[in-house]
């Protein structure tokens, strides 16, 4: 976890800066993006809060997510991890949402994809999506991998787009 506090920290900063709140959906992550961010002091300023959700029956048991919503976008690509992040900052009211979802191993996931291949995206006062390809089986590794880079996308995105006044 202790690799995963300075992203944390630096995204809250910029998060408690903007007077702005994150909501997060993770999937192989397992929860560890939300355990840092709320390892923080003061977390309640900027954490709307989140969820793990795992499989698609979690995100359709989301309030008004129906089965018609999520079939337009196959799980594993980058427009699923846009849908997932629109939807638990919608959800949650928060000025930004950020998924991830991937097979952190070590197999590979229903959709076909290698083990170590993730998805992820931020929503809010910008879009942006990435795929991530560790090519490793390692579990925990993935894991840990797929939050430093979810973070690290989120913190781009904070520093790209011009708080709003």
């Amino acid at each position: 976890m202790e690799k995963l506090f300075p992203l944390a920290e630096k995204a809250a900063a910029l998060l408690k800066a903007r007077n702005q709140t994150i909501a997060v959906a993770e999937s192989s992550a397992g929860g560890l993006i939300n355990a840092a961010l709320l390892a923080l002091p003061g977390a309640s300023a900027y954490c709307k809060g989140g969820m793990v959700m795992y499989t698609r029956d979690a995100l359709l048991g989301l309030r008004d997510v129906t089965p018609d919503m999520a079939k337009s976008v196959r799980g594993g690509t980058e427009a699923s991890a846009v849908f997932r992040a629109r939807t638990i900052r919608e959800r949650l009211n928060a000025d930004w949402g950020l998924s991830e979802s991937g097979a952190a191993g070590p197999t590979g996931s229903r959709y076909g994809y290698a083990a170590g291949h993730c998805v992820m995206a931020v929503a809010g006062g910008i879009e942006k999506s990435m795929t991530l390809e560790t090519a490793s089986p390692d579990r925990v590794a993935n894991m840990y991998a797929f939050s430093e880079a979810a973070l690290k996308l989120l913190i781009e995105c904070l520093e790209n787009v011009p708080p709003v006044k």
